[in-house]
Formats: C-alpha cells, sequence, structure tokens
C-alpha cells in the first residue's frame, strides 16, 4: 500500500510539474490578462473576459490616447501603456488579448508568445503568407501555450449542431458550398466609414507603431482610423466577414488549404477613396473536391448573411438558425431537423479561459487560423492580380 501510495504521489508531483511547465493554470488560478488594441471590438472583448469567472482584467495598451483615457474608466484598476511591450514586460500577466488591425497581428502575436503568454487573437489572423509563417514558427518555438484566433462561430450552438448532421451521415457526398454576406447602409453613410475625432494629432497617435511594416508614410489621421479601408492594413470584407464562415466549415468538415482561389469584383458603390472592393465574388477550390463559392457587397442586405452546405443526400443551411433538409430523391424517408444548441454569446473567450486552466486543445487553434488566412490571402492575392492564385502544397507558396 505504501509503495502504491509512494507512486501515486510520483505521478500526481510528475504531472503538476508539466503542467505548471505547460503554463496550464488550476481551476482556481485567477487569471490575469492584458488587452493590445482598445477600439471597439476591443473593449466588446473585455466585456466578454470580463464575464468569465475568476479573471481579471490587468492591463491595456493601445497606440491612441483616447482608447488609454476610455480604457482607465472601464478598467481604473488596470495598468494603461502606449507601447504593448511595456505590457508584455509584466511576468503577472498570463495571458493577452490582441485586437489591433491586421497588418500589425503577427508583430503583436510574435511577441506575445516570447513573453510567454497564452494569446486571444482576433481574426484573420495573418495578414500575408509571410505572416503566416512567422507566426507558425513563433507558435512551435514558444513554450506551449494556449492560442485561440477569434472565429468565434467555432464555439457556438451552430457547430455543435453541424458536427451532430454531418456524423449522422444525413448529408452525404458534399461538392459545393455556396456562402453570402450582403449589408446595406442609408444613403450618405459608407460602410465601415467612420468620422475622424478632432484630438487624432500626431502626439496623440503613435503612427510609427501603427504603420508597422506598411509603407511608410506622413501622418494621416484617416487611415489610422479607416484602416478597413486600405489595402496596406486590410484584407477588407474577405479578412473581416469570409473568414468567419469558412472558418465556421472549414473547421466542421476538416478541410485543408485550397487548391485555387478567384476573386473579382470592384469599388462599385462606395467612392470614397477606399481601395478594397465593396462588392465581390470569391472561389475556392478544395483539394477534397469541392467548391466554395463566397459572394459579398455593401449595397443591399437581402440575401443577409447565409451558408448551404449541399450534399447528395441533404443541405445543411445556416444563417441565424442551422438546420438540415433532406434530399429526397436518396433520403425520401428523411426529414427535416433543426439545430436547437444554445451557447452564451462570450462562449469563445470562455472557451480560452476554460483552456489556459486545463492544457485541452480550444475550439479555434492556431491550425484553423492558419488555413484560414492563407485561404483568405490567396483570394485577396487574386483580386490584387486579376487571375487565379493556386496553392503550391510542397513548397508552401502561392504562384
Amino acid at each position: 500500500m505504501d509503495s502504491r501510495r509512494k507512486f501515486i504521489g510520483t505521478m500526481a508531483s510528475g504531472l503538476a510539474t508539466t503542467l505548471a511547465s505547460q503554463g496550464v493554470l488550476g481551476a482556481n488560478d485567477r487569471i490575469r490578462i492584458g488587452v493590445i488594441g482598445a477600439g471597439a471590438r476591443g473593449s466588446e472583448l473585455i466585456h466578454w473576459a470580463s464575464a468569465c469567472p475568476n479573471v481579471e482584467l490587468a492591463a491595456v495598451a493601445d497606440i491612441y490616447a483616447r482608447r488609454l483615457e476610455d480604457a482607465r474608466k472601464l478598467l481604473p484598476n488596470a495598468a494603461v501603456y502606449r507601447d504593448h511591450r511595456r505590457l508584455l514586460d509584466d511576468q503577472n500577466i498570463d495571458a493577452v488579448i490582441i485586437a489591433t488591425p491586421q497588418h500589425l497581428h503577427a508583430e503583436h502575436f510574435v511577441d506575445s508568445l516570447t513573453a510567454g503568454k497564452h494569446v486571444y487573437l482576433e481574426k484573420t489572423m495573418a495578414f500575408t503568407v509571410e505572416h503566416a509563417q512567422r507566426m507558425r514558427a513563433a507558435y512551435r518555438q514558444a513554450a506551449p501555450r494556449t492560442v485561440q484566433i477569434g472565429h468565434q462561430a467555432c464555439s457556438s450552438g451552430q457547430m455543435t449542431d453541424a458536427l451532430g448532421f454531418l456524423a449522422g451521415g444525413q448529408v452525404g457526398r458534399i461538392t459545393a458550398i455556396h456562402m453570402r454576406m450582403f449589408r446595406n447602409s442609408p444613403r450618405g453613410k459608407p460602410q465601415w466609414s467612420r468620422p475622424v475625432y478632432p484630438d487624432m494629432l500626431p502626439e496623440n497617435v503613435a503612427w510609427k507603431a501603427f504603420l508597422g511594416e506598411a509603407p511608410q508614410r506622413d501622418f494621416d489621421p484617416n487611415r489610422y482610423l479607416n484602416w478597413r479601408l486600405y489595402s496596406d492594413y486590410s484584407g477588407g470584407n474577405v479578412c473581416e466577414n469570409m473568414c468567419q464562415q469558412l472558418s465556421f466549415w472549414y473547421q466542421a468538415l476538416r478541410l485543408r488549404i485550397p487548391s485555387a482561389v478567384t476573386m473579382t469584383g470592384g469599388v462599385y458603390l462606395w467612392k470614397d477613396g477606399r481601395e478594397v472592393p465593396d462588392t465581390m465574388t470569391v472561389v475556392l477550390e478544395q483539394p477534397e473536391e469541392m467548391l466554395i463559392t463566397w459572394d459579398s457587397g455593401f449595397g443591399n442586405n437581402h440575401l443577409g448573411v447565409t451558408e448551404d452546405v449541399l450534399g447528395t443526400d441533404g443541405t445543411i443551411t445556416r444563417g441565424a438558425s442551422i438546420r438540415y433538409a433532406p434530399q429526397k430523391v436518396n433520403r425520401p424517408d428523411g426529414s427535416e431537423i433543426a439545430g436547437r444548441t444554445v451557447a452564451a454569446p462570450n462562449a469563445h473567450m470562455r472557451n480560452f479561459i476554460d483552456c489556459i486552466r486545463s492544457g485541452r486543445e480550444p475550439n479555434c487553434p492556431f491550425e484553423l487560423g492558419y488555413r484560414v488566412s492563407i485561404a483568405c490571402r490567396m483570394a485577396v492575392e487574386s483580386y490584387r492580380a486579376a487571375r487565379t492564385v493556386r496553392w503550391n502544397a510542397k513548397r508552401e507558396a502561392m504562384v
């Protein structure tokens, strides 16, 4: 009995040491979080994280003075920094939430992992293929850390329902997925465009930090605030919304990087100096012998945000709700099924926190974010080059 107790004690001690070395925290340990990027999205993520049990929002970093002032009001006990590296220097910070423009994701992600932090990174994970590969190298070299990419639908009740439909064999062989994402806005109010605040002056915005590796140019508050409109910092709606819909089905179906992508479209509606298209179609040819199409526009919302997964035995339709409908030609006795699983609005953030404590893989792990990033970048490059872009899986490069 004593030898057995000694064995169990040794195993428990070894497990505790292993978990500690991996940065896994106990269920009762308080997790201290820092936020890099405190704009509208960063503030929303702060609320989601604050709603998780035993979590402290301990620090905020942002390059715009006004956002730091707002952060002080929201989190009066949190430290604030103009430079994200000062936040990462704090050894008491366990994890970071990164909600910065897409072109800065690689810098902030690599810095955070190097500093030994767990990372929740907003979508799209990487801005370019080179960024994605740099981030992958950092992820592999760092001590094991939880990384969650901000494709929230991966933690939704709809994901649970979709997996149930697929596992039951009721869909059959899937050869096509049709996705749509359409919006509209009142006349004179271009989509994504925001008015510049009077205090957006060089002394209040760390302009060089915003530019990062992007082409250097003189201070421009409009480019800073409305970065989504410019190709130096944004992949446009491909990286804002196609990535969200694509990530859902890439996860549910375990899809690989597309073999070819073609994107067409243009700035047909909002002639306000934006460089990213407001109307577009993307076609992704999957190595699984499946064709994915995504149509999007900002001039009419009739089609909304919907997806249809087309299989030989049935169809999964996803929008505000998710449901399965049989193909009667192959399933004459099949019945429609409505998804009913419900998840909390902050389920994705809570999954991140839970995985820090348990060491389990999160619902949207690094590898999924990587594949989605490459697919999105292929679309952007296709649009810019006005040709089909192909993926050489052996070389891991676009051709």
